[in-house]
């Protein structure tokens, strides 16, 4: 690696790790943005929130590099011309591939470093976050209940809660209706949700319980001191949920196993471990499109910007349907071949106007011009 490819490289990092923590920041803003009702009225720690966040960070950095990529290189190749450094550099004998080679090699950095995260990490923190999700709804369900609403704690059994007091509900109404023949209403002073190794229970204090039997119309009326209403009928644990795809490690996408469940989702399945596979492509494609903007004529100041803007909306324009085409892939597992023509046409397209503009360079068709205010 000669001095030059290396000071070119110099010029990518900055500007690339920049706009990278910008855009996460503002992304993981925007997501972290839903825990921030169970801090501030449900009483869920920082620590939590801050634990979530970064489970959410992989998946978020997946999509962020390929685009703080495509800008660093537009911008630092811009910056180059603009400055005349390009210009210098040509004329010390640098070719346009000698020019290239500093984003490609900064591309072929972060399409490794993005399959490491789509392969690995994303699903890894996904997963985690979604079991600890799962664990506080369960576990924890006081977390999640809101004061003087009616809230469904799992399917078939809602609670109303007066008030909410360090961890103890006061003013409770909770409705049964697991069993719809025998459908049974509760009404206690206070109580608490607690986790017992038979599973969740709802222990309540000072009420009444109250059981109708919709065959005969009878109602049955109980006085109680204390009362435990299991809620462990429909429970199930973490690892014996059904887990989505975004959870799964690329083995369990791409063989699910037999189950009527994997039997059902297994296009879904498919689709994702492809999309996981694409994704740090857009990487390469990228690179070679901004490439094709800044090196495929010569600098003009008035209508560079022209040139660039096509770069950000051809790859814009190259991500979304990446993106649409992900859930038709699902649907119909015959067109997944298209998210990879995708990526291919972009690439090929950026690579015959960089030839197209080489060969134009050699034939004295397209020679640079002297930026103004130079010399």
């Amino acid at each position: 690696m000669n001095r030059l490819t290396r000071y070119i490289l110099r010029q990518l990092t900055l500007p690339i790790l920049f706009i990278s923590v910008a855009l996460v920041g503002v992304v993981w803003l925007t997501q972290s943005l839903r825990f921030v009702d169970l801090i501030v009225n449900r009483g869920l720690s920082a620590s939590h929130f801050l634990y979530f966040t970064v489970l959410l960070l992989p998946g978020i950095l997946a999509i962020i590099l390929p685009v703080a990529l495509l800008c660093g290189v537009l911008y630092t190749y811009h910056r180059l011309s603009f400055d005349s450094e390009i210009i210098v550099m040509k004329a010390a004998g640098l070719s346009q591939f000698a020019l290239a080679i500093p984003a490609v090699i900064m591309a072929l950095l972060i399409t490794v470093a993005t399959y490491g995260l789509t392969l690995y990490l994303q699903p890894l923190g996904f997963r985690t976050f979604k079991d600890q999700q799962f664990t506080i709804r369960h576990n924890y369900a006081t977390v999640l209940m809101r004061e003087g609403t009616f809230n469904n704690i799992i399917k078939g059994v809602t609670v109303y809660v007066r008030e909410r007091r360090r961890g103890e509900l006061l003013g409770i109404l909770v409705h049964d209706n697991r069993e719809p023949d025998k459908p049974v209403t509760v009404m206690a002073e206070r109580g608490v949700l607690v986790q017992t190794p038979a599973g969740p229970r709802f222990v309540m204090e000072n009420g009444n319980r109250q059981e109708r039997h919709r065959n005969s119309n009878h109602l049955s009326l109980l006085y109680f001191d204390r009362y435990a209403l299991d809620l462990a009928l429909i429970a199930e644990s973490p690892a014996a949920r059904w887990r989505e795809p975004g959870e799964r490690y690329i083995d369990e996408l791409l063989f699910p196993g037999n189950s009527e469940a994997a039997n059902h989702h297994r296009d879904e399945l498919r689709a994702e471990a492809h999309k996981r596979f694409v994704t740090p492509l857009y990487s390469i494609a990228f690179v070679l499109m901004a490439l094709a903007a800044v090196l495929s004529g010569q600098f003009d100041r008035r209508y560079e910007w022209r040139r660039i803007l096509y770069a950000a909306v051809g790859a814009v324009t190259v991500q979304v349907i990446g993106i649409s085409l992900v859930p038709v892939v699902a649907t119909t597992p015959v067109l997944t071949p298209l998210l990879y023509l995708n990526i291919l046409l972009a690439s090929t397209g950026a690579i015959w106007i960089l030839l197209t503009a080489r060969r134009r360079r050699h034939s004295g068709l397209d020679q640079p011009a002297i930026p103004e205010g130079a010399g």
